[in-house]
C-alpha cells in the first residue's frame, strides 16, 4: 500500500484554498498538506526535511503563479511537464499529461508545458524573455522542491501545477488583483479531486481504486 500524498504550497491563501477541497478517495491515508514558505531556499529546505522522513506516496507542488504568455486568464491551471531554474537545472515530469487530463474532467482550463522556477517576482521584459524562451509559467519554489525530491526520493512521482492570478496584461500590482484572486482560489480548491485522482493512478493497488476512502481533511505538517 502506498503512502499519502504530499502537497506543498508556500503561502497561507494556497493552504487555506487546498484544504477546503474534497479529499475523498485520497490513497494511501489522509493526505500531508504542508507550507514551505517563499522562495527557493525556504521551499528547498522544507521538502528535504519532509522527504528525508519518508513515508510518501507522491508528491504534488501546488499553489498560485504567474503566466508568461498573453492569452491566460486568472483562475486557469498551468500543469508543468518540466521545470527548469536560472542555473539551467530541469526536471521532467512524466505523469503531467495524466494530471493535465484530470483537472479537465474537473470543468478546469488547462495548460501544459515548461515552468521556470526565478528567484523574485518576474514583470514586464524579464516576463517576455521567459516566455519567448519556452516557459508558460513563473515561480518561486518549486525548482527546489523538486531538487530535494532528485536528492532524498528520486522515485517518488511527483506533479508540480500553477493557478494563474498573475498575467501579462494585468500584473500583481495592477487594478483588477483581488477578483483574480478570487478566481485562483477558488481553482485551486477545485482541482484538489484531480489530485487525489492523479494520485491514485499512479501508485494505488486495484483495490484501492476501486474502494476509495471516505472524505477527510488533509493532515498538516510542521
Amino acid at each position: 500500500m502506498s503512502g499519502p500524498l504530499l502537497v506543498l504550497c508556500a503561502l497561507g491563501p494556497e493552504a487555506w484554498a487546498l484544504r477546503g477541497g474534497d479529499w475523498s478517495g485520497a490513497a494511501g491515508g489522509p493526505p500531508v498538506l504542508a507550507r514551505t514558505g517563499m522562495g527557493r531556499r525556504a521551499a528547498g529546505r522544507k521538502a528535504a526535511a519532509l522527504l528525508d522522513a519518508g513515508g510518501y506516496g507522491a508528491l504534488v507542488v501546488a499553489g498560485f503563479g504567474a503566466a508568461l504568455g498573453p492569452g491566460t486568464r486568472p483562475g486557469e491551471v498551468i500543469v508543468a511537464d518540466r521545470v527548469t531554474d536560472a542555473e539551467g537545472a530541469a526536471h521532467p515530469l512524466a505523469s503531467a499529461p495524466a494530471l493535465a487530463t484530470a483537472l479537465e474532467e474537473a470543468g478546469l482550463r488547462v495548460h501544459l508545458g515548461t515552468h521556470r522556477t526565478a528567484d523574485r517576482v518576474v514583470r514586464g521584459a524579464e516576463r517576455a524573455r521567459l516566455h519567448r524562451e519556452g516557459a508558460l509559467a513563473v515561480d518561486m519554489e518549486a525548482a527546489a522542491v523538486l531538487a530535494a525530491r532528485a536528492a532524498h526520493a528520486p522515485e517518488l512521482p511527483a506533479a508540480v501545477l500553477r493557478v494563474v492570478v498573475d498575467t501579462p496584461e494585468r500584473e500583481l500590482v495592477r487594478p483588477g488583483t483581488l477578483p483574480a484572486g478570487v478566481r485562483a482560489w477558488r481553482s485551486l480548491r477545485a482541482a484538489v479531486p484531480a489530485l487525489t485522482a492523479w494520485h491514485r493512478q499512479e501508485v494505488a493497488t486495484p483495490a484501492q481504486l476501486t474502494n476509495p476512502q471516505p472524505s477527510t481533511l488533509p493532515q498538516e505538517a510542521s
